[in-house]
């Protein structure tokens, strides 16, 4: 039994370990999947020696709980949150020391949905097609955490970063996602087109790692009955029966049978991972690059 290893305490409303993701497999069906906000856990790597591709916990809302086996060093960044060693308050945004056996509480987001968390050494997994990301939708990867979950560690790449604290943007308080037009455009009438550009929306509950669900006002077809099923891309906006807007995120599926109207901008989605239930929402169009 090795002694690099996270024990899970707590494993909160949904933990699971995420990297960058499988690209380069949609092909065989298989989503890229990977953490919702790539800055916030490339910086928390970076804060304890990690390089950008090691895995990370990705938690939801409520945070977690891990007690490690040996010493490590460890940081939390993504959506702000109380932290906890020991029973001791603790820096979030900045390399804290771990002994071993102490208790690593990650607390409930006072901002935004998912915080990041990050151990020297990386989360050491099994990978599956080359990541070690828990995808959703297709099941591959590590099941998403329980109490008791042993998570092996790898060895440390080098040493922290020799910082106090680093800024992290807030969690967005309006979210604007900007739009080039999709492929399934003129599926939709002129008004719907205009409807989604100019008019407010807001963040579903009912959003996941899936997509992020909108609710406002439906976008009305041009066209009756089926489209048949072809291949969507990671920030596209897909318009199911009721005709509210859903952006896909990290763990979408790779085909879709529903109109694509609009398809966001890569460097918007990560706000898109921290914006809670509620949040405004707005689409604003832009020339394609």
């Amino acid at each position: 039994m090795t002694d690099r290893a996270l024990v899970v305490v707590r494993s909160g409303a949904l933990t699971t370990v995420q990297d960058r993701g499988r690209p380069g497999y949609a092909h065989l069906g298989v989503p890229r999947s990977g953490v919702l906000d790539g800055p916030a856990a490339a910086l928390v790597n970076r804060l304890v020696g990690n390089p950008p591709e090691a895995a990370v916990l990705e938690t939801t809302l409520d945070g977690c709980a891990v007690r490690p086996r040996s010493t490590v060093t460890v940081a939390v960044g993504g959506a702000p949150c109380p932290v906890r060693v020991g029973g001791r308050p603790a820096a979030w945004g900045a390399p804290v020391l771990v002994r071993e056996g102490e208790l690593l509480e990650v607390g409930a987001a006072t901002a935004g949905v998912r915080a990041y968390l990050a151990v020297s050494g990386g989360i050491a997994v099994e990978p599956v097609l080359g990541s070690r990301a828990t995808d959703l939708l297709s099941g591959l990867g590590p099941a998403p955490l329980t109490d008791g979950t042993v998570l092996p560690l790898g060895a440390p790449a080098g040493p922290p970063a020799r910082v106090d604290g680093v800024p992290q943007p807030r969690p967005p308080a309006g979210l604007v996602l900007r739009v080039t037009p999709g492929p399934r455009a003129d599926w939709f009438t002129a008004g719907a087109v205009r409807t989604l550009t100019t008019r407010a929306y807001r963040v579903s509950p009912a959003s996941n790692r899936i997509g992020l669900r909108t609710e406002g006002p439906p976008l009305e077809r041009a066209r009756p009955g089926e489209l048949p099923s072809e291949g969507v891309v990671l920030g596209a906006v897909q318009v199911p029966p009721d005709g509210r807007p859903v952006v896909f995120l990290a763990d979408h599926p790779t085909t879709g049978g529903y109109p694509v109207i609009a398809v966001v901008r890569a460097a918007d989605l990560p706000a898109a991972a921290q914006a809670l239930p509620g949040t405004p929402v707005r689409f604003v169009p832009v020339r394609r690059r």
